[in-house]
């Protein structure tokens, strides 16, 4: 594939406000501010369906349901993942085909592959591999990846994506639910598993690159892009609790606890497996001749997403005339704060007028830097 960074796109993304719709305008804005025009568009209620499309050169349906909690649900609940995931992306489709839209862009997903493998069992997804939907979720995904290439033709070009789990500063899923452990547990079972995962930068930049391509040659394709290395779910808990500054020990002890876990039924199994098992797409799968887009590691988008994390937070201001104001009335109140989930700086005169000793004011500089509190002294930051 030949991307020429000099062309000019013209984008609608059919779902306003998610995680990946948000997150692929503000790298584009970003990286490829001169290629892009990107408008977002609600698809709750029939509006959407007066809207022109003919305008625009892409469409990129990001729309659905996901994160389904397919163990105990109403028939109801089931159809509306239909409606939403199946229904409405044909829909979208068809509109845009009417329209004369050239592009055509879905978001399905790795779950049209089933479910993760248990802890123990390897699961390499490649070429001969054929979509086996474990559920209703999965099912109502396939559907619409199907449908949606069924409509391509030579002026309708389709692109169906099949991303693993996608992770990055927002995201939701396993990855927010893994970073809160990494920094609150000071234990980790220490496992042998590898997964399939994608770093939204990395995504953002394949969905530049890709609408940037100057010839798409097949009618209708299916993209898999993938971070360049399999995530071990022990390593990357280890890298988010070392970059959150918490110290945590891996423990190959609890493997067998989480074997069986990995086998108890419902809800609790599939945690489990969704966390520790395996779930791969082969390497080679993910890699297109003039596509360059895994430019984060593993190591990199974790420090990057940690950072973010940590810039967004909310910041509060420990302001006082002496260290011995902090030192003997305020560290309490610095810890409740912290654990609210603030930011805590903390200002005051460290050098004289203080009641403390200067072997004192030392190790109140030293705890407060235990605490990752940033400590503003003589009018910098330590």
């Amino acid at each position: 594939m030949e991307v020429d960074k000099g062309l000019k796109k013209k984008v609608l993304i059919t779902g306003a406000g998610s995680y990946i719709g948000q997150s692929f305008i503000a790298y584009a804005k970003k990286y490829y501010p001169e290629n892009f025009e990107i408008d977002e568009l609600d698809m709750m209620g029939d509006a959407w369906k007066e809207y022109d499309f003919s305008q625009y050169d892409i469409i990129y349906h990001v729309a659905g349901i996901a994160h389904a909690d397919v163990g105990n649900v109403s028939d109801e609940t089931k159809e509306k993942y239909y409606q939403v995931n199946t229904d409405l992306t044909i829909e979208v489709a068809q509109k845009a085909k009417e329209e004369n839209v050239k592009e055509f862009i879905f978001m399905s997903s790795m779950i049209v592959y089933g479910e993760s493998a248990p802890y123990g069992k390897k699961k390499v997804i490649d070429e001969y591999t054929v979509p086996t939907p474990a559920n209703f979720y999965g099912d109502s995904k396939l559907q619409a990846d199907v449908a949606v290439r069924e409509l391509a033709d030579d002026n309708f070009k389709v692109i169906v994506l099949r991303p693993p789990m996608i992770y990055g500063m927002g995201s939701k899923g396993n990855y927010p639910v893994l970073a809160k452990l990494a920094k609150k547990s000071p234990i980790f079972p220490d496992v042998d598993n590898e997964r399939s995962m994608l770093y939204i930068e990395n995504l953002c930049e394949f969905l530049c690159q890709v609408m940037l391509v100057r010839k798409i040659r097949r009618n209708a394709i299916v993209l898999i892009p993938q971070n360049a290395e399999w995530t071990n779910t022990s390593v990357m808990v280890t890298q988010i609790a070392n970059i959150s500054g918490k110290k945590i020990v891996g423990l190959k002890v609890m493997r067998p606890a989480v074997v069986i876990g990995g086998k108890m039924p419902g809800k609790i199994g599939g945690l489990i497996n969704k966390a520790f098992g395996n779930n791969c797409y082969a390497h080679e799968l993910s890699k297109y001749q003039g596509i360059d887009y895994q430019k984060s590691t593993l190591e990199e988008s974790v420090k990057l997403t940690e950072a973010n994390i940590v810039n967004q937070k909310k910041c509060v201001l420990m302001l006082a005339s002496v260290a011995s104001m902090i030192d003997q009335f305020n560290m309490s109140n610095i810890d409740i704060l912290l654990n609210m989930g603030y930011r805590v700086d903390v200002a005051c005169n460290f050098g004289f007028g203080s009641t403390c000793s200067d072997e004192k004011i030392t190790e109140l500089k030293s705890k407060l830097k235990e605490k990752r509190c940033r400590v503003l002294s003589g009018g910098l930051y330590t």
